[in-house]
């Protein structure tokens, strides 16, 4: 007899496709995973993020747009709050929320008996620097929320699960984000935009966490003919933090390139012809850009977080978080050896892609589902 399809809601990103953002980036991957083996995935999209609705182009995933407040901080809970009233209506066998706002509301499915649970901790969102304290404390209440609320909880690194075992006593699953073999691209885009290869590159969000402003000022100190041979490229855009991203604009040298979020082409070709990729975050659950840039072999310089090390295992050179005069002496010192970055980039394709796998994220995901409903067997 042939087994019923699990259904499953997707609630927390922001939509689908992935145009820009970490999470939506995962709940893609793992959606492309999880279809062809017997889920019936609904991704919940906000309508400013994309114009994506109804059926995809692949089977057994559906995109559903409904409305949310699109500001600062009531972007993400009015969306899920109206996620939430539809899954339940719709009963799903499995709501997923993703990140600590949406699981805030984690419970409702539960305690109405329309569907089991499951929460996906990205990263502590309260830590992020662009939160005032009562959004923080909001946030926090989602950490809790998120230990205590769902059928099975979910984080994407093991310095994660070791938060959660610490301070809520609770037994999280780790299933870290993924990565595939990397599409490496000849120049087209890259001369379109006149960009020369050699060129330093940071992709993500313009929030304080990332570090942007940090890797602009450490760039802004090196000699005026190394920034000439190499220019900065800050790929990404504001994450409802319009002001720091406008002050990361007035401050940056003549030689910075802003070309704003980008994917596809344009995104392959910078990770196929960069010179070296910075990741200076202060704060990270598991970044997919890392990952990204260790699969294409570039040489990744990266701050000492722990889940920056964590993905690295030593493949990528690190310096001291925060560390401004630490970071550009470590970005000369790269600029200047070829052979080290060659190195670097080599052992860190070969650690990131024996480590890390999508297809792994979604048979361990499966696993959890079938779990929780009680329906466990070999996959």
């Amino acid at each position: 007899m042939t087994e019923a399809p699990i259904r499953v809601a997707m609630i927390g990103q922001k939509g689908y496709p992935p145009v820009h953002g970490g999470i939506e980036k995962h709940v893609a991957e793992l959606a492309a995973r999880l279809a062809p083996r017997g889920v019936e995935i609904t991704i919940y999209s906000r309508p400013h993020y994309s114009d994506a609705d109804g059926p995809t182009a692949m089977p057994g995933i559906t995109v559903r747009r409904l409305p949310s407040v699109p500001t600062k901080h009531l972007d993400a809970i009015t969306h899920t709050l109206a996620a939430t009233a539809d899954a339940v209506r719709h009963g799903y066998d499995i709501v997923h929320y993703h990140a600590l706002g949406p699981a805030l509301l984690s419970g409702v499915p539960r305690w109405l008996r329309r569907g089991r649970t499951v929460v996906t901790v990205h990263g502590l969102d309260w830590q992020r620097d662009k939160w005032g304290p009562v959004a923080a404390a909001v946030l926090r209440g989602g950490e809790g929320a998120s230990a205590r609320f769902p059928d099975g909880l979910i984080v994407v690194s093991q310095a994660l699960r070791q938060h959660y075992a610490a301070r809520h006593g609770a037994q999280a699953v780790c299933i870290p984000n993924g990565i595939g073999e990397p599409v490496r691209r000849p120049r087209q885009e890259l001369d379109r935009i006149g960009l020369a290869d050699g060129f330093v590159l940071f992709v993500g969000r313009f929030v304080p966490e990332k570090g942007c402003h940090l890797l602009l000022e450490a760039y802004g100190k090196l000699p005026a003919e190394l920034r000439a041979r190499h220019r900065l490229v800050m790929a990404g855009g504001s994450g409802f933090t319009d002001d720091y991203a406008a002050g990361l604009r007035a401050a940056a040298p003549p030689e910075v390139l802003f070309p704003g979020y980008v994917h596809g082409r344009l995104l392959e070709e910078l990770y196929s012809h960069a010179a070296l990729v910075v990741l200076p975050s202060t704060l990270e659950g598991l970044s997919i850009a890392l990952l990204e840039g260790m699969s294409y072999g570039r040489c990744c310089l990266v701050s000492d977080i722990a889940p920056n090390l964590e993905v690295s295992g030593g493949c990528a050179p690190a310096f001291a978080s925060g560390d401004v005069g630490a970071l550009g002496a470590a970005m000369a010192g790269l600029l200047g050896d070829p052979a080290a970055r060659e190195r670097h980039g080599e052992a860190s394709r070969r650690r990131v892609l024996a480590t890390y796998s999508w297809e792994n994220a979604a048979v361990d995901t499966l696993a959890l589902y079938r779990r929780v409903l009680g329906r466990e067997k070999s996959v």
